[in-house]
């Protein structure tokens, strides 16, 4: 064997981008079809639910958490920069639609679906990725939408 090739192989992983990174280590521990089937729901209820604790505080709350997540996900990849907007325009609409009844329904939201991710975990038999990592937080989005676009034929 040639050592350059041995060079390249070894220095491949490291030469991946950020996010894909991100993903492979989130991956890790979200492989099964159950835990990933709660995650696929939970995730965007979550960030729902936060949007609308945050709105009901005050809008201007929600809404720079939403643009310091905007500049998390610009620094790893615009087409999830450009989804994750799209994603927070809808859960501000939907949060706009809760009225008055914001605060219940994104409590109840927030606490239904973690104890569902955390269900999720005990299936998989591996604790959350953000145990390790906070960042793991803004990334499980990314995992999602990660998926979605794999469907889709779509390249981040």
């Amino acid at each position: 064997m040639s050592t350059t090739t041995d060079s390249a192989e070894t220095a491949a992983p490291h030469a991946a981008r950020k996010v894909d990174q991100l993903l492979t280590h989130y991956g890790e521990s979200h492989r099964n079809e159950r835990n990933e089937a709660i995650h696929f729901v939970a995730i965007p209820l979550i960030i729902l639910s936060l949007v609308g604790m945050l709105y009901y505080v005050h809008p201007f709350i929600a809404y720079v958490l939403i643009a310091a997540s905007m500049v998390y996900y610009a620094r790893l990849s615009i087409p999830f920069l450009l989804a994750m907007a799209a994603v927070s325009v809808l859960a501000v609409a939907l949060v706009k639609a809760m009225g008055e009844l914001v605060l219940p329904i994104s409590v109840a939201i927030f606490v239904g679906s973690w104890i569902a991710q955390f269900v999720g975990h005990r299936i998989e038999g591996k604790k959350p990725s953000f145990f390790e990592d906070l960042q793991y937080l803004l990334v499980g989005p990314l995992f999602v939408l990660s998926k979605l676009f794999e469907k889709l034929g779509f390249r981040w």
